[in-house]
């Protein structure tokens, strides 16, 4: 057994090892999106080649200016076009070439990254997702649902934000400086100093803003991910807040974690915002500079005017970039932010082992055994110790014991929801951990006292798991089940939705209904973890007549809190501190007057 990061293979959709505080989540984000490597290629030079167009009409402007000022001897008419008239049609003619492949490669980089932007939001969803399927259910145990809902949704919805604007403005900002800069080297050197002096004090000036910001926006996810889970949270036990009339409470604490939310976003919006009235300074400074010094080199006739306007509208072109730099760096803080946590979501080890056994359903005989197996959670103390239990193929054991004995534990263990980390636990005789988890699984089929129903219709929930069932098979098992009935009377049948988590039906409906999804599955092995607990008595003995049909011939796990569920089982175990302290038929344990006589002497009042 062995803990294995997710290997660096993007093309076979595996996600790379990363950490918040070692990794660079730019260069993971660009590495995870190398199978789009040619589209991200081709948006870049769109995006590159729209600027450029859109930085060379100024000089078409400045043409034209030269044709005003010295017609017949304009740079146009050393090119053998004397008449104004005609220059000016020439130069109308270059205008709409230049703004027509501006707009051609607008829209070509505006559907490209776009398009870009939702495939690799697409990707991260579902390989997120997928990777999240494989942890272990610890994982899950210490997480809270709205906070991972906010990293395949929010964080995810982040990204896609920055991958469809701001990696195209990011490109387009830095076509727009280096231009400019090129431009005035060329045509005016004298002033170009100016041009390029605000360069490195806006950049120093950046950095210092991303340092600030980063761990400002790292706190605003983590907020996000606080008050999707109250609201998760919340919305999940809303019957249980009205039966309390806790309504004003839960929107307090609401309250609480919005106002939370928003103080984070307070203290970041506080650094970002001053970035943008910092850089125009900056930048106005320049402008001034050229606005000044290059009009005196056009007085004293160092400067053609058609170059000074060139020159002064490529400044303010280059002024509206840098201005949109802090909105750039805000968008790019937030979502390098929701990078790192995505990242390290994808990051989570996922439990695998170096050999796996197929075991076909049809071949699986039933016969289980725990071997000395000693197992506690994280941090806590031993749930079993030194427990073994053998249970014969074809046989029904059943289980009891008081609350924290370790009864359901066993149940985690056999479908390695956790593994055992002492002592082993067989399948007519091979290991758990060698053998496939689909088989494994597969072989197993669970009734347990917390149903859960899917969001859809009756036969779907029957179904699940074997989504090629007939609807005649679907109706077999449901009668096994004794659901037909109840489910007759609903209003569509079968084709009843039965609402989030099956909130439309009552316990023991939807304990039936999972009794027949067992059923259809039709497993050799199967456990019933507090099946009836939850429900009244007719409805006790009716899940008890499907069960004692549908327990023949296979392997039966029950684990009981009402003792007259299992009395008929081959053998019965009473468990404390997770160990055995009790075996034997009903009537062997009942004898003894031990802990087994006095809970069934308190359950049905016998003396």
């Amino acid at each position: 057994m062995e803990a294995l990061g997710i290997e660096a293979d993007w093309k076979n959709k595996k996600a790379k090892v990363f950490s918040g505080s070692q990794g660079n989540p730019l260069k993971c984000l660009f590495d995870y999106a190398q199978n789009y490597r040619l589209q991200l290629w081709l948006a870049s030079a769109c995006s590159i080649l729209s600027q450029i167009f859109i930085l060379s009409s100024p000089a078409v402007i400045g043409a034209a200016v030269d044709v005003m000022v010295k017609q017949e001897d304009s740079l146009i008419a050393r090119l053998g076009v004397t008449a104004p008239f005609e220059q000016l049609l020439i130069l109308s003619l270059l205008a709409a070439i230049i703004w027509g492949l501006e707009s051609g490669f607008g829209y070509a980089y505006a559907w490209l990254w776009r398009n870009l932007a939702q495939r690799i939001e697409h990707d991260l969803r579902i390989d997120s997702y997928k990777h999240l399927q494989q942890l272990e259910l610890e994982f899950f145990e210490e997480q809270s649902t709205g906070g991972l809902m906010s990293v395949l949704s929010d964080d995810i919805n982040q990204l896609e934000r920055f991958l469809d604007e701001g990696i195209n403005q990011i490109i387009q900002m830095s076509t727009t400086v280096i231009f400019v800069v090129v431009t005035f080297s060329i045509v005016a050197p004298d002033v170009a100093w100016m041009a390029i002096l605000p360069m490195p004090a806006i950049g120093w000036i950046s950095i210092q803003f991303q340092r600030g910001l980063a761990p400002r926006y790292a706190e605003v996810r983590e907020k996000v991910g606080f008050i999707n889970g109250r609201l998760a949270n919340n919305l999940a036990g809303i019957t249980t807040i009205k039966s309390f009339t806790a309504e004003e409470y839960e929107a307090e604490r609401v309250a609480e974690e919005s106002e939370a939310y928003r103080q984070s976003n307070r203290r970041a919006i506080a650094l970002s915002a001053a970035f943008i009235p910092i850089i125009k300074i900056v930048v106005f400074a320049a402008f001034i500079g050229i606005l000044i010094f290059g009009g005196m080199d056009v007085i004293e006739g160092e400067m053609a005017v058609g170059t000074y306007s060139v020159l002064i509208l490529l400044s303010q072109r280059i002024l509206l970039p840098l201005v949109l730099l802090g909105n750039i760096l805000d968008t790019y803080q937030r979502a390098m932010a929701s990078t790192v946590r995505v990242m390290a979501l994808l990051s989570q080890p996922v439990m695998t082992h170096p050999e796996e056994i197929q075991l076909p359903m049809e071949k699986v005989l039933g016969e289980l055994e725990f071997r000395e197996v000693t197992f506690a959670y994280r941090n806590s103390p031993p749930v079993l110790d030194n427990f073994s239990l053998h249970v014969p193929k074809g046989g029904t054991v059943g289980i009891v014991g008081s609350t924290g004995s370790g009864k359901s534990t066993l149940v985690k263990l056999l479908l390695r929801l956790y593994e055992v980390r002492s002592g082993s636990i067989t399948l007519d005789g091979i290991e758990l951990q060698k053998l496939q988890l689909q088989d494994l699984r597969g072989c197993i089929g669970l009734v347990s006292q917390d149903i859960f129903l899917f969001q859809g219709t009756v036969a779907e929930n029957i179904a699940y798991g074997r989504f090629d069932a007939t609807e005649a098979q679907i109706i077999s098992a449901a009668k096994v089940a004794e659901a037909h009935e109840f489910i007759m009377k609903m209003p569509q049948g079968y084709q009843t939705i039965v609402g989030e988590r099956g909130q439309k039906l009552s316990g023991g409906q939807k304990q039936r209904i999972a009794i027949a999804r067992a059923v259809l599955k039709d497993p050799p092995i199967l456990i019933l973890d507090e099946a009836t607990s939850a429900v009244d008595n007719e409805t006790e003995a009716a899940i008890q007549r499907s069960l004692d049909h549908i327990t023949q011939n296979r392997t039966t796990i029950a684990i009981a809190h009402r003792l007259s569920t299992i009395r008929n089982a081959d053998c019965i175990y009473v468990m404390e501190r997770g160990k055995i302290v009790e075996s034997g038929h009903h009537e062997e344990l009942l004898a003894r007057q031990g802990i087994y006589a006095n809970l069934w002497t308190v359950q049905t009042g016998d003396n």
